[in-house]
């Protein structure tokens, strides 16, 4: 078994760690996540007060059998012929969520694009570049962080391009 850092002992998940392991400034936001709500990330919007389309969500996708993180405002939803397209595929397709758990060692609504057990290639939705900062899953239900667009790109080696619809 993988011996646990000082952060993840005290609470910090992988998202974490791996940012402050990067040197990247961030800002986490905790709220109290209802089991009940029918949406993740628009829960996440209104609890942290926040505008929908700043806040973002990772969703994990099948492209020509190859695991691919899209990352896409909770506002609209994830155009599969764009991210396939983004990443040089033909087809995509939502991935089985208990892969996209075990593949990135997150639970589903909690799944960050950063700190994954296995490194997935990673689309941001170009629409976070109109933004200071975002907002994405900091590796559990009810904590979100809040980063540049750039670092996200930077630490996930992403793509960005327009992947999202409405």
């Amino acid at each position: 078994m993988a011996k646990k850092s000082k952060k993840q002992q005290s609470g910090g998940t992988p998202a974490t760690v791996a940012l402050t392991a990067a040197g990247t400034p961030y800002t986490l936001h905790a709220y109290a996540h209802d089991p009940a709500s029918p949406s993740y990330g628009e829960e996440a919007a209104e609890a942290l007060g926040v505008s929908p389309d700043r806040v973002f969500k990772t969703l994990v996708a099948d492209v020509d059998g190859e695991l691919t993180v899209a990352v896409v405002p909770v506002a609209g939803s994830l155009d599969l012929k764009a991210l396939a397209a983004a990443v040089g595929g033909k087809r995509a397709s939502m991935a089985d969520p208990v892969t996209a758990e075990r593949t990135t060692g997150y639970v589903r609504g909690g799944i960050s694009p950063l700190g994954q057990r296995k490194r997935l290639r990673t689309v941001v939705d170009a629409s976070a570049e109109a933004h200071v900062t975002i907002c994405v899953s900091a590796g559990r239900r009810g904590l979100e962080v809040e980063l540049s667009p750039a670092d996200l790109a930077s630490l996930t080696s992403a793509v960005v391009a327009p992947i999202g619809r409405g």
